[in-house]
C-alpha cells in the first residue's frame, strides 16, 4: 500500500437557517439556525477529504460551534504527516491531542474515511463494514407546538414520503399525550414513531403522561429524562421502548447501557459520538446487545447527511430502524452528490469516499488552515 500523508487542513464555517422558521424543543429552547463547520483534508498526492460537525446549538448536549472549531486548532496540527487511512490511529492522536470534545474530532475523523474510500475507489459504507441491500427509511423532526399543527406538520412530512416520524415533547404532561395523540391520530401501516422528550421529562411527569394516552399506541420514548438514574427508574415502570439518545455518548455509556439494561435501542448521532469510526463500534456494541438503531446526526447539510447514509447502510435491516433527513432541517446546500430520496427511503451511492462535490462557492474561504 502507497503512502498517504495528511499534508493540510482547512477549516469552512458555514451558517445553516432553519427550513422551519423556529424550531422548539423541551425546556423552551428555540433554534432559527445553526453553525457548521467543514473541513477539507488534503494529502501529498491531492486526494481531498470533507467533513461537517453541526452542532444542535449550545443547550442539546455539551457541544457547541465555537468550540468544534477551537478544538480543532487544538487537534489538527498534530494530524500533519500523518496516513488518513489509519483511522484507529488517527483516533488515538485526536485523543491524546484533546481529551473529549467529540463534536471536534467528527469532522476529522469524516474526512479521513473520504479519503479512504477515494484512495481504494470504495464507497465509505463498504469500508465500514459492506453495504446492506436496505432502502433506508428516513425519519422526519416535529418540534413541540400545538397538537393539531404538529398532526398537520406530520401530514406535511408523510405526503413528502416520511415513513418515520420523531415528535418532539418535553413540557406539561396532559399537553404532551395530547400532541402524541394528534401527531398519531392519521397513522398509516408501516409508519413508525419516535416520542422524543430531549431529556425534559422527570419520571414523574413522563408517567403521569403515559397514564393518559389512549390505549394502544404504538411508538418508542426517546431520551426521556435528563439523567441515566431517572431513565433507568422509568425503564423499569413502563412497558413503552426506551431509546437512549443524549446520554449514550461514547463506548463506556454505551456498554454501561447494555449492563444496566437501560434501554432498547440507541440513537446513534454521529458527531455526539464522534465520528464514523467511533460510530462503527457503537453500531457493533448494539447490534450484539440486539438493539435497534437510528442513524442520525445532530444536524447538518448534504456532507453530514453522506456520513448518516453510509453508516446507516451498514446495519441490518432488522436493526435499522430509520436515518435522519437532516438536509430538510436547513436552507442551505453545501454539496452535490447522488442521494435521492425516493418513497421515502435511501441508499448509499457507489461513487469512491462519501460520494459527495462540496459546493466551494457556498463554503466560501477557510477561516482556518493547518499544514
Amino acid at each position: 500500500m502507497s503512502t498517504l500523508r495528511i499534508e493540510k487542513i482547512d477549516v469552512f464555517q458555514v451558517n445553516l437557517p432553519y427550513s422551519g422558521g423556529v424550531y422548539l424543543l423541551s425546556g423552551g429552547r428555540e433554534y432559527r439556525g445553526f453553525d457548521a463547520t467543514i473541513v477539507r483534508m488534503t494529502t501529498q498526492n491531492g486526494i481531498e477529504g470533507w467533513g461537517e460537525s453541526t452542532p444542535w446549538g449550545s443547550t442539546y448536549i455539551a457541544a457547541h460551534a465555537r468550540g468544534v472549531r477551537s478544538g480543532l486548532a487544538e487537534i489538527a496540527p498534530s494530524l500533519i504527516g500523518l496516513d488518513p487511512r489509519r483511522v484507529d490511529r488517527i483516533n488515538e492522536a485526536m485523543d491524546f491531542a484533546l481529551v473529549g470534545h467529540e463534536h471536534a474530532k467528527t469532522a476529522l475523523d469524516v474526512a479521513c474515511w473520504d479519503i479512504f474510500g477515494k484512495s481504494v475507489g470504495m464507497p465509505v459504507c463498504e469500508l465500514l463494514g459492506g453495504r446492506t441491500n436496505v432502502r433506508m427509511p428516513i425519519i422526519s423532526s416535529i418540534y413541540v407546538g400545538d397538537p393539531d399543527e404538529m398532526r398537520d406538520r406530520v401530514a406535511e412530512h408523510r405526503a413528502m414520503g416520511y415513513i418515520g416520524h420523531s415528535v418532539k415533547i418535553g413540557d406539561d404532561p396532559m399537553i404532551d399525550a395530547e400532541r402524541i395523540a394528534a401527531s398519531m391520530a392519521d397513522k398509516r401501516p408501516g409508519e413508525f414513531f419516535l416520542v422524543d422528550a430531549n431529556g425534559g421529562m422527570t419520571v414523574e411527569s413522563a408517567l403521569r403522561m403515559l397514564r393518559l394516552l389512549p390505549d394502544g399506541l404504538d411508538f418508542v420514548l426517546e431520551a426521556p429524562c435528563a439523567t441515566w438514574r431517572e431513565c433507568v427508574s422509568l425503564r423499569r415502570r413502563t412497558n413503552v421502548p426506551i431509546i437512549f439518545d443524549e446520554l449514550a455518548t461514547n463506548d463506556a455509556s454505551i456498554v454501561q447501557m447494555i449492563a444496566d439494561d437501560a434501554g432498547d435501542g440507541i440513537g446513534l448521532k454521529i458527531s455526539k459520538n464522534g465520528g464514523l469510526t467511533k460510530g462503527r463500534r457503537h453500531r457493533d456494541f448494539c447490534l450484539a446487545a440486539g438493539y435497534t438503531v437510528s442513524v442520525q446526526d445532530t444536524v447538518g447539510s448534504d456532507i453530514a447527511f453522506a456520513g448518516i447514509v453510509h453508516l446507516g447502510q451498514t446495519v441490518p435491516e432488522r436493526n435499522l430502524r430509520c436515518i435522519l433527513e437532516c438536509r430538510d432541517m436547513v436552507t442551505v446546500r453545501t454539496a452535490d452528490g447522488d442521494f435521492e430520496v425516493s418513497g421515502g427511503r435511501v441508499t448509499a451511492p457507489d461513487a469512491p469516499g462519501l460520494g459527495i462535490a462540496p459546493r466551494l462557492d457556498v463554503l466560501g474561504e477557510p477561516v482556518a488552515s493547518y499544514s
